[in-house]
């Protein structure tokens, strides 16, 4: 039965994407044909594009944090997601090769091998903005390797204007319309299209912690190495953009197996993104709302169940309870709002804003709930690639979820026996150092204020090296 729905799943998706892939071939025709008559700089924009292109780009990244101990509130219980009470020291690594072939004007394919190893501060527990946004969650130590991404990227063109595409990592050089319909599908990360931000969304350069390189509130559907597999479709007109993205989410919560029961469980994105100018100074915003449905417990409902006990989420994923598998699952939604704006050549200003419904556990990404960012980005100096950043964050559970905890309830990333509730703030600052062409260093500081949404919990400093290599 699982294998059917695999292979039924894996048809829509496929049979969603020749379908696009088609619709570009037929409208690419349809563009050509009515401007046949069209002097002969419309075939030589025609001819530009036709190219065959090839895009090879490497990365590798370790990140080393350290911190004290912290000292752990009396009603820890066992099992528990806690902060250990001993200080840390540990490293992560990745490195990842960034294969690109654009074939002609409708069609480019990428590969991605990566590599990767090593473990986050307390197994990646006891933080919900964790500090080390290039470790998977709750994952082993191990040297593992997966190609992250494969995925084929059409372009559909609305216009015979075109606008010039730089190389870089899974974008192959050329020029492409200016008014388009892209289409993506196969497997990919979400926000490697969705939630962008220029100064703040790149954890091997940028900032280190979750919920600064997405919108924290964001469960996107992703295993638990944060990719999925699905479709993409977006409309871009020069400083317009809107995409909607479906895609299979996890069998369960920060999961490595995606579920292909599609109709079951499914994650739909839907993005909106506007370009502006200050004075001159560019900035974007960027609309973002989701639904996850998926067969998650709930908060409420696991208190409830378990009277005077400890309280166990995964109860109520059960058919008999509830809205659960044989309804089809529950479904968690959320909104984000994302803004980056240049104040001057050197420096820029970015924030968030996300919420989601809170009433669901948390499936995919982290235990956030709403959450509020902001912080600046400044080169200082015109002529070297160095860099820094400073931000601020303020995380939040909803009631049901903070009620959950309190009762000893446990999630995939906290959950210390007991619960005595307060946002979760962090700072985080930043310097990139350029060393030489390709190879930064960075130093970074997080101070993290009630890990964990525990007020009884002393705020901790987390210190990190970071060696990036790009080429």
């Amino acid at each position: 039965m699982k294998t059917q729905s695999i292979i039924a799943t894996l048809g829509a998706f496929l049979g969603a994407f020749l379908g696009a892939f088609l619709g570009a071939l037929w409208l690419s025709h349809q563009t050509l044909a009515s401007e046949a008559d069209v002097p002969s700089t419309a075939d030589q924009t025609a001819a530009q594009t036709t190219e065959s292109t090839t895009s090879i780009h490497w990365q590798a990244t370790t990140v080393t944090q350290t911190r004290g101990p912290s000292a752990p509130p009396s009603y820890i219980a066992s099992p528990s997601n806690a902060l250990s009470k001993d200080p840390e020291i540990k490293t992560s690594f990745t490195t990842t090769a960034f294969l690109g072939l654009g074939l002609w004007p409708s069609l480019e394919v990428y590969v991605n091998p990566e590599i990767s190893a090593g473990s986050g501060l307390s197994d990646t527990r006891g933080i919900a903005g964790f500090p080390n946004g290039e470790i998977y969650r709750v994952d082993s130590p191990g040297t593992k390797f997966e190609v992250s991404r494969v995925y084929m990227r059409s372009h559909i063109p609305l216009s015979d204007e075109l606008e010039t595409v730089e190389d870089g990592p899974n974008q192959a050089p050329g020029r492409i319309p200016a008014r388009r319909i892209t289409v993506v599908g196969g497997k990919f990360s979400l926000n490697d299209f969705f939630d962008l931000n220029t100064y703040a969304h790149d954890p091997r350069s940028q900032f280190l912690n979750w919920a600064l390189m997405d919108n924290g509130a964001w469960d996107y559907a992703a295993d638990t190495r944060g990719y999925t597999v699905g479709l993409m479709i977006e409309y871009h007109d020069h400083d317009f953009a809107t995409r909607f993205a479906t895609v299979l989410v996890p069998e369960s919560a920060n999961a490595m197996t995606l579920d292909y029961n599609y109709p079951r469980s499914r994650g739909c994105n839907l993005e909106f993104e506007w370009g502006e100018q200050i004075q001159g100074h560019p900035g974007r915003l960027r609309l973002l709302a989701y639904a996850n449905h998926a067969h998650m417990g709930s908060y409420d409902e696991a208190v409830k169940l378990a009277g005077s006990q400890a309280p166990d989420i995964t109860a109520t994923r059960d058919d008999s309870v509830g809205g659960g598998a044989a309804t089809g699952g529950r479904v968690k939604y959320g909104l984000g709002l994302n803004w980056e704006q240049e104040l001057a050549k050197s420096l820029g200003f970015f924030s968030r804003i996300g919420w989601n419904d809170g009433k669901t556990e948390s499936w995919a990404f982290t235990e956030i709930d709403s959450t509020l960012s902001f912080g600046l980005s400044w080169k200082p100096f015109e002529s070297r690639a160095d860099r820094w950043g400073w931000a601020f964050i303020y995380n939040e559970i909803s009631p049901d979820h903070r009620n959950y905890l309190a009762a000893g309830g446990l999630g995939f990333i906290i959950g210390e026996g007991g619960l005595t509730y307060g946002p979760e703030e962090i700072l985080e600052s930043y310097y990139s150092l350029s060393v030489t062409t390709g190879l930064s260093a960075s130093l970074d500081l997080q101070e993290v204020i009630h890990p964990a949404y525990n007020v009884d919990r002393d705020p901790i400093t987390i210190g990190a090296l970071r060696f990036h290599y790009e080429y």
